[in-house]
């Protein structure tokens, strides 16, 4: 992912009121992020419960939303849409966010299973088990990491597009 600055986070909030993009915390450690290790900018509000924040290079440059996590338990152990990884060393919650543009105006949301600090790009990046003999662990690793891309990318484009 490449670098980003303030502005651009800020502006690249697709579904996100201007009160909203003034308001937000940015990512404490944002100068010292490994962004080559990164497969979309993913942070907590620290100051607004609740409250991630998803930034996703697209093809027109970054795009992000604003997400809101469930006040609800999850009964049992879900699996990350995003990593999809079996073997998670963290928590995974379920987050809602209002479309872009008029159909969020009109109340319309989506929402999807994601680790609750966005620590999808870790968690890809280990090396999974052998599946059996022969298998090839480094592919599956960058197999992971493409995929975890195209879900980030996918969602967010359903944000900015769905109706």
């Amino acid at each position: 992912m490449l670098p980003l600055t303030e502005k651009n986070i800020r502006a690249s909030l697709i579904n996100a009121s201007l009160s909203e993009r003034k308001t937000l915390t940015l990512p404490p450690n944002i100068s010292t992020l490994p962004w080559d290790n990164l497969d979309y900018l993913g942070w907590r509000d620290p100051k607004i419960p609740g409250i991630g924040y998803v930034i996703v290079e697209l093809d027109e440059g970054p795009a992000g939303i604003l997400l809101r996590q469930s006040k609800g338990a999850i009964r049992t152990r879900p699996q990350c849409s995003w990593c999809e990884d079996v073997q998670l060393p963290n928590d995974v919650v379920f987050f809602s966010t209002k479309r872009a543009g008029q159909a969020g105006r009109n109340g319309n949301t989506i929402a999807t299973l994601a680790c609750a600090n966005f620590e999808c790009s870790a968690n890809v990046r280990k090396l999974p088990s052998v599946a059996y003999i022969g298998f090839d662990v480094e592919a599956a690793r960058l197999h992971r990491i493409d995929a975890l891309r195209d879900h980030v990318r996918n969602f967010v484009r359903d944000v900015r597009d769905g109706s």
